[in-house]
């Protein structure tokens, strides 16, 4: 679970900029102005880091009423093994994915994802998960996502490629995995795709 004043920290500048957006008064755009400030200083105070790097990780909210960001992963299992790929950032493993882009649905996302990460054409077969980070043991975080996991079919058989962002691709079993990228997706993610995908898939995991 998330640290609880990490939490307050994030909702206060989500109401600041909500504010910010919306308001019509100079005087209330000033205090709105004060409050986001003092909320991305307490954000920088939990995380240790200089302000700065705050102000450059959480961008105003352009739609004007401040909402979570997406992550979208894929997972895709073959033969009891599951694919991760090797971020170049990190150098640890994780399923494809990233953050959602705009115009495009969930599933057309993580299938451009998987492609671009693994050279692998997969079709979304299904969401097993969806989860609140900030409600599990990801390392903490000054943004709040919603994080969704998708089922993903090949289409035939292929081999996979890493692409710009990563550096090698690999499919392992549940007791054999590498060194996860845990900003990314943690050991229960991975698990929770290996019971969907031996289930069946009866239903979604959210939370």
């Amino acid at each position: 679970m998330e640290d609880t004043w990490l939490t307050r920290a994030k909702r206060l500048l989500a109401l600041a900029e909500t504010g910010q957006h919306f308001t019509k008064d100079p005087f209330d755009r000033e205090r709105y102005d004060e409050i986001a400030g003092i909320a991305r200083a307490m954000l920088a105070d939990l995380g240790r880091v200089p302000l700065s790097r705050i102000e450059g990780l959480i961008s105003g909210h352009a739609g004007g009423y401040a909402t979570p960001s997406i992550d979208i992963r894929g997972a895709v299992i073959r033969d009891g093994r599951i694919l991760l790929v090797r971020e170049r950032s990190d150098g640890k493993w994780a399923m494809p994915g990233g953050f959602a882009d705009i115009g495009s649905s969930p599933a057309e996302n993580i299938e451009r994802e998987v492609w671009e990460e693994a050279g692998l054409r997969v079709r979304a077969r299904s969401l097993y998960a969806l989860r609140h980070k900030a409600r599990h043991p990801y390392p903490a975080d000054a943004r709040d996502f919603y994080k969704l996991f998708f089922l993903c079919d090949e289409n035939g058989v292929q081999i996979p490629r890493p692409g710009s962002e990563t550096s090698e691709t690999a499919f392992f079993t549940l007791d054999a995995l590498p060194e996860l990228s845990s900003t990314r997706n943690i050991q229960a993610d991975i698990s929770a795709a290996f019971r969907a995908h031996t289930s069946g898939h009866a239903q979604t995991f959210f939370d």
